[in-house]
């Protein structure tokens, strides 16, 4: 099986896992994987759930779509991340229900709106950044993305939803995950005294394990 064929099948397998644990719902979602000749990117108003793998949209390195469906309207999005984040090779951007509750609160800090609550948030997920409101497909998204330098791995939509790249689509879902959980904990913990870890205790979690 050629790398693209593997590639399209771990999407449509992890995809499904997804929506079928409620991380994704009706056609909200999208995901995208690096190829050595383009990316591979989930097709417009396609549940996760229903992905076919000879369907998934596929782009030039230039952005141009050359086969599959129609691309998801954040493609300017995924670009942005791929194009800024060398090492990403996949990118996960959900409608999670407690990410996008926290992205919805007044007074997240932009610069850090997920902060070091638990062990495994700053190993899959690090630093979190809050981007302001676009409308979805808004190619300004992508600019902001493209205006960050590649500084953060994991992005806050506000009033939309994470946005989460990853070395392996495994490694990106997995964060994904570990962030919609921890922003549920800080949701559900909110107005009570919460005990972060130092500063510290980041970095000797980033030392030994850097970002996984």
């Amino acid at each position: 099986m050629s790398l693209e064929q593997t590639a399209r099948t771990e999407m449509v397998r992890l995809c499904k896992s997804l929506f079928d644990r409620g991380f994704s719902v009706g056609t909200a979602g999208n995901v995208s994987v690096r190829l050595p000749d383009g990316m591979l990117m989930t097709p417009t108003n396609v549940r996760l759930g229903d992905l076919e793998a000879e369907r998934i949209s596929k782009l030039d390195l230039h952005g141009n779509h050359i086969s599959g469906d129609k691309p998801t309207k954040e493609v300017f999005l995924h670009q942005a991340c791929l194009d800024t984040l060398p090492e990403a090779q996949a990118v996960v951007h959900l409608h999670s229900t407690w990410a996008t509750a926290l992205s919805c609160l007044e007074d997240t800090d932009p610069d850090d709106c997920v902060p070091p609550l638990t062990p495994y948030v700053v190993m899959r997920v690090g630093a979190v950044k809050l981007l302001p409101y676009v409308k979805p497909g808004d190619p300004c998204m992508g600019q902001m993305i493209r205006d960050l330098k590649g500084r953060y791995g994991a992005m806050l939509l506000a009033n939309h939803g994470p946005v989460v790249t990853g070395r392996t689509l495994a490694s990106a879902v997995a964060a994904a995950e570990e962030l919609e959980e921890t922003c549920k904990l800080l949701v559900a913990l909110r107005g009570l005294p919460l005990r972060m870890l130092t500063s510290a205790q980041v970095a000797e979690l980033t030392a030994t394990f850097g970002r996984i």
